[in-house]
């Protein structure tokens, strides 16, 4: 399977600004792309493609700010990297608490802005991959059947097949059915690799 090459995706109205970052993305081989405002980013941006945004915070329309708070809204897992003026940085703070990765003040210094590209990109890396093995996990568990999940419940709370039966009102030989099959579906290996992949998926007694 190819995997797909992360874009750094730059949004500034500044067609300088622009023009000046892509350069410099290219001069390292990166892949990128560039938007002149917001709105642009978000009609436009499939958030599936791997990668990190640099992203201006004073813009016209749609600014950086609110770009972030759309792109947390739709679950995005975007890093960013805002560039601010010398004037805005009293909102940096409050970029940082809505989840930036860094600010940056302009004329942006290229080793800082690269460095903190590559700490964005291998973020993203690691939450995309995080995000597809929740899914598989959810796939997993989707393929259980009420009853099954039941079983699945019990046994990661500790409880033996005999408690089990006596719980759902029926007998040992049927859960250790259940319990072989929940094992099978879930691709578990152990009592204990199921108990990982079930707290993975916030499942508790």
């Amino acid at each position: 399977m190819n995997q797909v090459v992360p874009t750094v995706f730059i949004v500034d109205d500044d067609p300088a600004v622009r023009k000046g970052l892509s350069r410099l993305m290219r001069s390292v081989h990166l892949d990128v792309a560039t938007y002149s405002s917001a709105r642009e980013f978000l009609e436009r941006h499939d958030p599936r493609t791997p990668g990190c945004l640099v992203l201006d915070v004073a813009m016209p329309g749609l600014n950086g700010l609110e770009l972030q708070e759309a792109l947390a809204r739709n679950g995005s897992l975007v890093p960013i990297i805002f560039l601010i003026g010398h004037g805005d940085i009293p909102m940096s703070v409050q970029a940082m608490k809505s989840g930036a990765l860094d600010f940056l003040t302009k004329p942006v210094n290229d080793l800082e802005l690269l460095t903190s590209i590559r700490t964005a990109l291998e973020r993203n890396r690691i939450a995309l991959q995080s995000r597809a093995e929740r899914d598989d996990l959810q796939a997993r568990l989707e393929t259980l059947t009420p009853r099954e999940r039941e079983v699945l419940v019990h046994v990661v709370s500790g409880r033996l097949n005999k408690q089990i039966a006596g719980d759902l009102g029926t007998v040992e030989k049927t859960i250790k059915v259940h319990r072989a099959r929940v094992m099978e579906k879930m691709k578990a290996s152990s009592l204990a690799d199921l108990v990982r992949l079930a707290e993975n998926l916030g499942i508790r007694e």
